[in-house]
């Protein structure tokens, strides 16, 4: 191979390196941001969590209010009772009192259901809290580490940086072109061997997409020192170091 697809080659090897420093970059700062959402659900579970509380205690307080109206109309009715003048008329006042007294009673189990859901929710709240406070302060410690390996990596990824520059400067601006568009295509890969599979004579492949790739083609890059892209998946192809013996 000529200046250019070495410089091609030597290129794709630098970055492949830079990519996978940018990756450990970016993986060590999801992990902030990842924790940073868990300890938001938390807060927004909290907050619905004392949101429903708040209106089980609004139910709570209605069925007292109603409750205690319930208790004094009884008190009437009993005392409606000592005075009834008719057998009709006491009857239809012990009617409505057991009616009354029936409604309290339902009353009564509700207010307990809604004060055993308004214990079991504050408990579930506790819990939250705390699991809120562990959350943080493990936020904390991963904030410091990541900074830490965020520091490192920015430094490596400047230094392999300035090798990237430093191995671009010699490749023709048309082909350092090429090699960046089709490296944002394949994540970086812009650059891939020709492979020759089996023991099949002229069967040759690309290298990434493993499509055929025709024996002229291998001659010509046997010949020249020019791009020759893969029909298929238009990666830059070069010879694989066993076929340049």
């Amino acid at each position: 191979m000529g200046p250019v697809l070495n410089g091609l080659t030597k290129l794709q090897s630098v970055e492949n390196r830079l990519r996978a420093a940018k990756a450990k970059l970016t993986r060590c700062r999801r992990n902030v941001v990842i924790q940073e959402n868990q300890v938001r659900n938390l807060q927004s579970a909290l907050e619905a969590k004392k949101e429903e509380i708040q209106l089980t205690k609004v139910q709570y307080d209605r069925l007292e209010l109603e409750l205690k109206s319930r208790d004094a109309d009884i008190a009437k009715l009993r005392a409606s009772l000592n005075t009834a003048k008719t057998n009709k008329e006491y009857a239809a006042v012990l009617t409505q009192l057991n009616t009354t007294k029936a409604d309290n009673s339902k009353n009564e189990t509700h207010i307990l259901d809604l004060l055993k859901d308004i214990e079991a929710d504050e408990a579930e709240c506790n819990e939250i809290q705390e699991q809120i406070a562990e959350q943080k302060q493990q936020l904390e410690k991963t904030r410091v580490e990541s900074g830490t390996l965020a520091g490192k990596y920015e430094a490596k990824i400047k230094e392999i940086q300035e090798e990237w520059d430093e191995a671009a400067k010699d490749i023709p601006a048309e082909q350092l072109e090429i090699f960046r568009r089709v490296a944002e295509t394949y994540d970086g890969q812009a650059v891939t061997e020709i492979v020759k599979p089996g023991d099949k004579k002229g069967a040759y492949s690309c290298g990434g997409c493993f499509m055929g790739i025709t024996a002229e083609s291998v001659n010509m890059l046997m010949s020249k020192d020019e791009i020759i892209r893969c029909p298929n998946c238009t990666r830059i192809l070069v010879l694989a170091k066993s076929e340049l013996k």
